[in-house]
């Protein structure tokens, strides 16, 4: 018999290495799928198993820690820039706005694809649960772009909108052009950070955003006083920082330490998916978009009054978002709970999660504001050691802590219609304290009360939503309980076709 020839020898030998490894493939597809689908079934029984007080818990901790140590950022960079003068601290309060028109963005992204992705996975649908967190990551990059863009092409009326002075346009226009640069990265960081929260991985999200304030801190001494860079230092010390904890979080999204992943080829424009995303996030949007009304409505009031007003405002405006922000913590501890559980048919754990939430915050706001309220004057001179600014800050200071004790009921129903899909009613409690009630306050009070008017007009208009509120909770339940009697009835149906 002839010997084979080495054409033949090779091919034999490739078609074997092939089939090998076809197999030793398909053997490492097949663990891996199974490890995906018990890491699933984990993350199911957790969010669905656990008992609602240790389940919000574990959620909200990470999130009010990564608050916190964001708003001290927050906080400490305002106290550095406010050693630059009044302008230069009026500034930063007046980029705030803008800052907020960014985070509308990203919460709108987030939370519309974290919303559906959570409750696509309380009924075991990864592969649609994936779609809206690509998508939502993907429509963020590209509303921060095109936003970062339009405001570079009219950067300098864009200063005088957000509520700048004469005096104090110069250094927001040397703040907001890096803030700018970072837009895109800012709206994605937000959204990726809701999405982790929405799937029950509220640690990784805390990594990121800590990482990034840490260094932001560390980044604002380097620059303001080691380098003697000014404002200029504090707003590259932010855009840098917002790009490490984008960095970050992709990473997360990455390494399979998450259900689902974010991936180009499962991005889905199409006006369906895109619809849903916006209908969904629109109350945090449009909460969030009302702020940034509400803060350039404010500056823009106080600016009459001159930059110690608007200084003062601006101090008051971190100082009650970092108290407010204890009780954000632990209401978006909630939405992951609420919204997965919802999608799985757990109304009564939905339930349960809403009333813990509402008084955990409620017990944490008034231990917090008290001190706050009592110690008003030596708080606002850390921030800025100026007369003026203390007379103005200091009762302003005291009316806002005071109604955030009526804060509690507001958000959590907010956000249990957010995240249970019930969009209008969402939609109309969202815009309540900041926009319906609080615009008329803050355009008419001070024509009437003068500088009072402006450190009336928020406070009275979180008394007046709290009671409009209390029937918005009773809507909120009586939702959850229409939808169990739904699911019951489905229930009753299939079993009885079977």
């Amino acid at each position: 018999m002839w010997a084979a020839s080495p054409f033949t020898i090779v091919t034999k030998w490739a078609q074997k290495y092939i089939i090998n490894t076809e197999k030793d493939l398909t053997v490492k597809e097949a663990s891996m799928a199974e490890q995906a689908a018990s890491f699933q079934d984990k993350q199911y029984i957790k969010m669905t198993e656990t008992p609602i007080q240790k389940l919000v818990a574990t959620l909200a901790v990470p999130t009010v820690i990564s608050m916190l140590v964001t708003n001290i950022y927050n906080l400490v960079d305002t106290a550095f820039v406010g050693t630059l003068g009044n302008s230069a601290s009026g500034a930063v309060g007046v980029v705030f706005g803008y800052m907020a028109i960014l985070q509308a963005m990203g919460f709108m992204c987030g939370q519309g694809a974290g919303s559906i992705m959570s409750r696509s996975l309380g009924t075991k649908d990864v592969d649609r649960a994936t779609k809206y967190t690509s998508t939502g990551f993907f429509m963020a990059m590209i509303l921060g772009a095109v936003v970062g863009l339009i405001s570079l092409l009219t950067l300098d009326s864009l200063v005088f909108t957000l509520g700048s002075t004469e005096t104090i346009a110069p250094y927001a226009k040397t703040y907001i052009f890096w803030i700018i640069l970072a837009a895109p990265f800012q709206t994605a960081s937000l959204t990726m950070n809701n999405l982790l929260r929405y799937e029950g991985r509220a640690k990784l999200g805390m990594v990121g955003l800590m990482t990034g304030a840490i260094l932001n801190i560390g980044g604002d001494a380097l620059l303001i006083f080691g380098l003697k860079m000014g404002i200029t230092g504090a707003a590259i010390s932010t855009a840098v920082s917002q790009l490490i904890s984008f960095s970050i979080l992709v990473a997360m999204f990455m390494s399979g330490k998450t259900q689902t992943r974010i991936r180009l080829k499962a991005v889905d424009f199409h006006l369906e998916t895109v619809g849903n995303i916006v209908a969904t996030g629109f109350p945090s949007m449009l909460r969030q978009a009302l702020n940034s009304v509400a803060t350039i409505l404010l500056n823009s009031s106080a600016a009459v009054y001159g930059d110690a007003a608007v200084a003062a405002m601006s101090v008051v405006s971190r100082i009650n978002f970092f108290v407010m922000s204890l009780a954000i913590g632990i209401g978006q501890g909630f939405q992951p709970v609420s919204s997965f559980n919802y999608g799985a048919g757990k109304f009564e754990r939905v339930k349960k999660a809403y009333w813990f939430t509402f008084g955990v915050s409620e017990i944490i706001l008034v231990a917090v504001a008290i001190p706050v309220v009592i110690f008003a004057e030596p708080l606002i001179r850390i921030f800025r050691d100026d007369a003026q600014v203390v007379e103005y800050a200091v009762r302003a200071l005291r009316l806002h802590c005071l109604a955030l004790i009526l804060v509690p009921i507001t958000m959590v129903t907010e956000m249990g219609f957010q995240s249970t899909g019930q969009r209008m009613w969402a939609t109309i409690s969202s815009a309540l304290r900041s926009g319906i009630i609080f615009i008329p306050m803050v355009l008419i009070l001070p024509h009437i009360r003068g500088m009072a008017g402006v450190q009336e007009a928020q406070p009275l208009s979180t008394c007046i939503a709290f009671f409009i509120c209390l029937f918005l909770s009773r809507q909120f339940l009586k939702q959850v309980d229409k939808a169990q009697v739904r699911r019951a009835e489905q229930l009753n149906q299939k079993s009885m076709a079977t």
